[in-house]
């Protein structure tokens, strides 16, 4: 069994009171610590199998990266999360600025859950959105410098 720094400082602390517990009943002081220390791992095995585990499907939730273009330039990434929400899950949006003028692009990426992302790109893309017709399609890797291809 692998055991945190937190869970470790733990144990210790429930093997020192509960050495301390096992100090009044006649055992000598190796004992009672080692009484002590059983008696935490025990403890810290009952509680962890106690408290409600995770949904492994929400602790390993998978997600897409969306690329949205042709973006209202007065667009916020608020009211792009908002749209993207009516079709699923969404775990953050960037809008892309121009360095210099700190001006929006007209273009972002939504990363989503895998499982709405689908249906997303399906529900909006060619979609009438401030007047501007959306391309959203799922966004490419972001292409790595040390990677050059020869032909």
């Amino acid at each position: 069994m692998k055991f945190s720094k937190q869970t470790m400082i733990a144990i210790g602390a429930i093997a020192i009171i509960g050495a301390l517990v096992f100090s009044f009943l006649p055992f000598s002081p190796g004992i009672s610590f080692a009484l002590g220390v059983i008696t935490a791992v025990v403890a810290i095995n009952h509680l962890e199998n106690t408290q409600p585990s995770i949904n492994n499907s929400d602790a390993s939730q998978s997600s897409k990266t969306l690329y949205v273009g042709n973006l209202p330039y007065r667009a916020n990434e608020n009211e792009v999360k908002k749209l993207f929400a009516e079709h699923g899950e969404v775990f953050a949006v960037r809008l892309m600025k121009d360095k210099r003028t700190g001006k929006r692009r007209g273009f972002g990426f939504v990363v989503m859950n895998s499982n709405d992302a689908d249906t997303a790109i399906e529900q909006l893309n060619n979609k009438e959105y401030g007047q501007r017709t959306l391309k959203v399609r799922e966004a490419n890797e972001p292409k790595s410098s040390d990677s050059t291809e020869t032909e």
